[in-house]
């Protein structure tokens, strides 16, 4: 049975996944009646390149105002939001006034839009100098502690994503159930739950950031060639069914994060694909989104041009 309720989904890669977003949009616009019932994309999620208050992902690169007025006009101009994961876990108050930063946060200061954050001196940065923005609390936080975690569901926060060693966590979920509408749900993690070092990768990648070094390659004690398919990924602990996610939507949960930074685009289209896409129809929107993709990617061929006469 299709599910009905209003649900958000938060898609990855801002700039990365550009072209593959703006497709998916586009496919879903088109073809309404092939996506599950009541699905919409609530934001879509990521890092600037350059940027130093990016966090999670460490991305290098340079961007432009228009660069950024591109991006956030893409997904704008089609009632989504843009989520900045401005989620530097090593950011002290040298860094707030970042020009660069906030550059990007008043092109996109037009009520619409969001930011993730997890430092609180950057977030009452933001509170105080971009009040347009609407503040969501990370997953990079770490919080795991029930009662930590009730505590941060009733501060002024707009969505609070859940840590996913909590997902299958009953009693948690029974609790969070009351403020249901105010909890986000990555389905789609790769890692390991409960991994002793993935606080020291959130570090190592802001330190990375804020270097700009990109020579850095941190040893995860989990990580193999095979998780960065699809369909390793839901052998994972922490990969939730479709089936897992109906039940949590019967439950009032109505936010739900697919991962994918840092992650093949195959990868990406397939969580896009087993999520967002009723089963019969997944290869007919593979097919479209394919082909859309490969005529975004070929050369235009120019007219040639009238030869002047002697």
């Amino acid at each position: 049975m299709e599910n009905k309720t209003v649900c958000y989904w938060h898609l990855p890669g801002l700039c990365y996944f550009r072209a593959l977003n703006h497709v998916l949009l586009n496919v879903m616009l088109n073809y309404p009646d092939k996506f599950r019932d009541g699905y919409k994309v609530g934001s879509v999620y990521g890092t600037i390149p350059g940027a130093i208050w990016n966090g999670g992902r460490a991305v290098f690169g340079s961007s432009t105002k228009a660069d950024i007025e591109k991006v956030v006009n893409l997904y704008n101009s089609r009632g989504v939001p843009v989520r900045f994961t401005w989620t530097n876990s090593l950011l002290t108050e040298q860094h707030v006034n970042d020009t660069f930063c906030n550059m990007v946060m008043r092109v996109a200061d037009n009520g619409m839009n969001q930011v993730l954050v997890n430092r609180p001196v950057l977030e009452e940065y933001i509170r105080r100098e971009y009040p347009g923005y609407k503040i969501i609390s990370s997953t990079t936080k770490r919080i795991v502690d029930t009662e930590r975690l009730m505590e941060e569901m009733g501060k002024d926060y707009f969505l609070v994503v859940l840590d996913y060693d909590m997902n299958r966590n009953e009693d948690v979920i029974r609790r969070l159930e009351p403020v249901a509408d105010k909890v986000e749900i990555l389905v789609n993690e790769i890692c390991y739950p409960n991994c002793a070092k993935r606080e020291a990768h959130y570090a190592e990648e802001s330190r990375s950031q804020l270097e700009f070094d990109n020579r850095t390659d941190f040893q995860c004690p989990h990580r193999t060639r095979e998780d960065r398919n699809f369909e390793e990924c839901m052998k994972r602990p922490a990969f939730m069914s479709n089936e897992e996610v109906e039940g949590y939507i019967e439950r009032g949960f109505v936010n739900f994060k697919i991962g994918g930074r840092g992650l093949p685009l195959q990868f990406v289209l397939d969580s896009y694909l087993y999520f967002l896409v009723k089963d019969k129809d997944r290869e007919f929107i593979r097919e479209k989104i394919t082909k859309s993709l490969e005529e975004l990617q070929t050369p235009r061929r120019q007219p040639p041009r009238p030869q002047r006469r002697a």
